[in-house]
Parts: structure tokens; C-alpha cells; sequence
């Protein structure tokens, strides 16, 4: 198993009060698989991947857990190691490229000087290698680009650029965080070609978070749903698509609108609202929403129980295997 996070906890301590981002979260990804972690904004996913990372910004708080890399737990790593990891083994790539490349200085620039760090090139190797990159992640004129400043570059084009320096170690595991959210349709479409002839030329793990259910139908084999900071259920893509189990997926789910559905049938959407985090429901955090739920879904969270060979659910009203 190339990564394994066990019972990850990451809080944030706030004067109104404890806000648990991510709660007793386990989930784990093999080589060169891709894992889809899905839910609605503010679930928690972007800071499951902050937390593999160990990256949880202040007031942020690990508080539990392990993110065991290859069997060895990140979240105990010394400064040096930690930084090995980062810079070679786990890369990550965020929706907005901007929070990855500087602005003052050009895109060759940038990933020359990661590459000088990580593999130990001269100056002039490290420019070569860079424009490379750039052509090999499908950017034109690679040579002209890579002397140009983000801000000169395209949403796509500064997507691709911030690819090209994730990857440019190669690492073992690429986070992928909602890097298709803020393109059109059409270069969406390119940037996830683009992971995917990546993840096989590198023989990489992608974790790829996103909200979008067509993304991880096209991209994943197995999901990961989550609903204020706690998983809901996990299994296979073609199963949990064509039979969820949990209510909250069925939920989900039930509000993508389908080809052959007809102009005139209604997206069904989930009663209620997410819940505020600072105070969460009792017992199962989605009985307030759910057409299910009843008195005993009020007492305790569910546990994340086997249902099948390859399905874990948290939800009293599932039958277990």
C-alpha cells in the first residue's frame, strides 16, 4: 500500500469554538491507483490533503491519526524528512495555479529552481529540463513560455505550468485538488487527459478532489464520500454509481442532471443545508437531511462498517456483508 491515513484528525481552534474540519478520517490509496475523495464544499477534503502534508495552516491542529507513506508516518517525520517528502515523493496541485506560481518571477524560473533542489541540477541543466516539462505537459512554445510570468499565461496554461513543477520530481502520489474547477469545459477535458498520460508515464497515485461526480466517473476506481469531515462511504466507482448505499450518496447522486433524462425531469436536491461545523448535529451529522434517518441515528456516529468485499458505509440503515 503505497499511502495509508488512519483515524486523521485535523481541528481549528477558533474563540467561537473547536471546528472539526476532519474527523477520524481512514482511508488508503495503492500504487498507481486513482482515489476520488468527493462531498460537498467545505467538507473537509481540501484539508485532508493539507493534513497528508502535514501543510494545516494556523489555527489548524492535527490532533489524531497517522498518514503512513510507504509505511512510514508523515505526521512524525523530522523538518528534513518532511521536506524530502514534499518536494519528492508526494506533489500536489491546487484549483487556483496562483497559489503555486509566484507572480515576480517567470514559469522557467520557478521550475528550474525546484528541479535544482530536488534533483540536483546545475543552473543550466535545470532551464533545459524546465522547458521540457512545459512541452511535455502541452504547453506551445515551451521555450517562449517558460520566459513568460504567470499572470501572462492562460487559466489552462498556468494549470499545465503548475503540473509541470508537481511533477517534475517525478513524485509517487499526486494530490489533485479541484485542479479542473475554475477552467471551461473544454480545457477541463485536457487537463485530465493531461493526469492521466502523466500518471502512466510516471507510474504515479493520483488523489483527486473534486465535487464534481462526472470527474470521478471519468477519472477514479474508487471514491471516497465525505460529509462534514467524516466519511460516509467508500467503495468502487461502477458500484457506488450505480447503486449507493448511504443516503447521502444517493443524494448526491440523484442531483446530477443525466443524459437521456429528459428536459422536463427535476433534479431532486437534498432537503436542508450543510450544517454548521462550530455546531454539528448529534449522532450522524446528516439525520437532519436524511428521508431515513430516525431516533437511534441521533445517539452515536455510525460506524464505517464493511458492507461488501469492497464497500464501507457509515449508516445504521445499511445491512453489513
Amino acid at each position: 500500500m503505497l499511502l495509508s491515513v488512519q483515524n486523521l484528525a485535523s481541528y481549528f481552534y477558533l474563540d467561537e469554538g473547536v471546528l472539526r474540519a476532519v474527523d477520524r478520517v481512514s482511508f488508503e490509496i495503492g500504487e498507481n491507483e486513482t482515489v476520488a475523495l468527493v462531498g460537498e464544499s467545505g467538507c473537509g477534503k481540501t484539508i485532508i490533503a493539507l493534513s497528508i502534508l502535514k501543510l494545516i495552516p494556523p489555527p489548524g491542529k492535527i490532533v489524531a491519526g497517522s498518514v503512513l507513506l510507504e509505511g512510514e508516518d508523515i505526521l512524525s517525520m523530522s523538518r528534513d524528512r518532511l521536506r524530502q517528502i514534499r518536494a519528492k515523493e508526494i506533489g500536489i496541485v491546487f484549483q487556483e495555479p496562483g497559489s503555486a506560481l509566484n507572480p515576480v518571477y517567470t514559469v522557467g524560473h520557478q521550475i528550474a529552481e525546484v528541479l535544482r533542489l530536488n534533483r540536483n541540477l546545475s543552473r543550466r541543466e535545470a532551464d533545459s529540463t524546465a522547458i521540457n516539462l512545459l512541452g511535455d505537459v502541452g504547453i506551445p512554445e515551451p521555450e517562449r513560455r517558460a520566459k513568460s510570468y504567470s499572470f501572462e499565461l492562460s487559466g489552462g496554461m498556468r494549470q499545465r505550468a503548475a503540473i509541470a513543477m508537481a511533477t517534475s520530481a517525478p513524485p509517487k502520489l499526486l494530490i489533485a485538488d479541484e485542479p479542473t474547477t475554475a477552467l471551461d469545459v473544454t480545457v477541463q477535458a485536457e487537463i485530465l487527459d493531461l493526469l492521466r498520460d502523466l500518471q502512466q508515464r510516471y507510474k504515479m497515485a493520483i488523489l483527486l478532489i473534486t465535487h464534481d461526480l462526472a470527474v470521478v466517473a471519468e477519472m477514479a476506481k474508487r471514491v471516497i464520500v465525505m460529509y462534514t469531515g467524516k466519511v460516509m462511504e467508500v467503495g468502487n466507482v461502477e458500484e457506488i454509481f450505480e447503486a449507493p448505499q448511504h443516503p447521502y450518496t444517493k443524494g448526491l447522486l440523484a442531483s446530477v442532471l443525466r443524459l437521456g433524462s429528459g428536459r422536463n425531469s427535476p433534479l431532486r436536491g437534498i432537503p436542508g443545508s450543510v450544517p454548521d461545523f462550530l455546531s454539528l448535529p448529534s449522532g450522524c451529522t446528516f439525520h437532519p437531511r436524511c428521508s431515513v434517518g430516525d431516533h437511534a441515528c441521533t445517539s452515536e456516529f455510525p460506524p464505517l462498517r464493511q458492507i461488501s468485499s469492497a464497500r464501507m458505509c457509515a449508516c445504521y440503515k445499511v445491512e453489513t456483508a
